[in-house]
């Protein structure tokens, strides 16, 4: 397995991770005895990083990952995240809090959960808008130092935000999302993680499944997936992104790999100082990923890809208009 270290932190991790989120929320059909043998599974093929985070299931998804990697942990490099609240009455609605107070209590939360007494990386899920970030990172920075928390990260944060962050503490990770169709961080992001040293973790880098080519229809997504809700799954804007899944379709078909393996190898190329975690519950989907890995791109095919996804060439907001508010914090 080949490996990457984020940014000048000296966390080296697998070169794909695994985002564990869809084995237990927001898409259709969880099946926990598959997700564990993906679990295992990844572990045997040499994928050292998994990621969660407090609000998938709510709290089950941690729960699932600490008990199947219970007697692996030492082997494993744990993401999880905190700042997104969800009301347990209504899970579509959504807070966000970085205070210090629930910077502490998630945590502790989350190491019960999972079944360990330390987590690798530590993300602020979200910015909280009402709470400075230098006491929020200030929070996590007691964390480390109790020997809780080893590694600090942030999703979704600006740029401004990754340096404001650092100089409280160093930050070793930023995760947001990222790939042909998302291409955001490129405008600063990405820049001040360089700057500043900083690893980047993109989510989502097969466009929540779509840039597999496996989803051909509105109706292929079953009627309790979330992205039936997302701007880019709807109207005109499935059909002009269906348009440009096949372009890069095309291209994988010359080099003789799926369009999802070429979706990753892309990102891959992008960077040794960027791990993509892309998700899956079955093992033959996390098998299809990993070869990605064997994948090489010329100059001459990127700039082709760019050339077919440039900037902006996604239909549709990547979120709905209400979660959009809360991305590039």
């Amino acid at each position: 397995m080949q490996q990457r270290t984020l940014g000048q932190s000296g966390l080296t991790v697998s070169a794909l991770g695994l985002g564990c989120m869809g084995m237990s929320d927001f898409y259709a059909g969880r099946d926990d005895a598959e997700s564990i043998r993906t679990l295992h599974r990844a572990v045997e093929l040499g994928v050292t990083f998994f990621d969660t985070a407090d609000m998938y299931g709510p709290y089950t998804n941690e729960e699932l990952v600490g008990k199947a990697l219970k007697d692996r942990r030492s082997q494993v490099v744990i993401a999880t995240k905190f700042g997104i609240l969800r009301d347990p009455n209504d899970p579509t609605k959504r807070g966000i809090s970085g205070r210090p107070e629930y910077v502490r209590q998630a945590c502790d939360a989350s190491l019960k959960r999972l079944g360990t007494d330390y987590i690798d990386l530590y993300y602020q899920h979200r910015v909280d808008p009402n709470t400075p970030t230098e006491e929020t990172v200030g929070a996590m920075a007691e964390l480390v130092k109790a020997g809780k928390v080893r590694h600090l990260g942030l999703s979704e944060a600006a740029a401004d935000t990754l340096r404001r962050a650092h100089t409280v503490h160093p930050i070793t990770a930023l995760q947001s999302e990222y790939s042909l169709w998302s291409r955001d961080p490129e405008d600063g992001v990405l820049q001040a993680c360089r700057e500043l040293g900083i690893g980047f973790v993109p989510y989502s880098p097969l466009g929540r499944g779509f840039l597999t080519g496996q989803i051909q229809k509105f109706e292929d997504l079953a009627e309790d997936d979330y992205r039936r809700h997302t701007p880019r799954f709807q109207g005109e804007n499935f059909q002009k992104n269906l348009d440009l899944v096949a372009r890069i379709n095309e291209l994988a078909t010359e080099k003789g790999c799926t369009p999802g393996q070429l979706a990753l190898a892309w990102v891959l190329a992008q960077g040794n100082d960027i791990v993509p975690i892309p998700g899956t519950k079955r093992v033959h989907y996390l098998e299809e990923n990993l070869g990605a890995l064997e994948i090489s791109l010329s100059l001459e095919e990127l700039a082709h890809l760019n050339s077919i996804a440039p900037k902006g060439a996604a239909a549709g907001q990547r979120y709905p208009e209400q979660m959009m508010n809360s991305v590039n914090g």
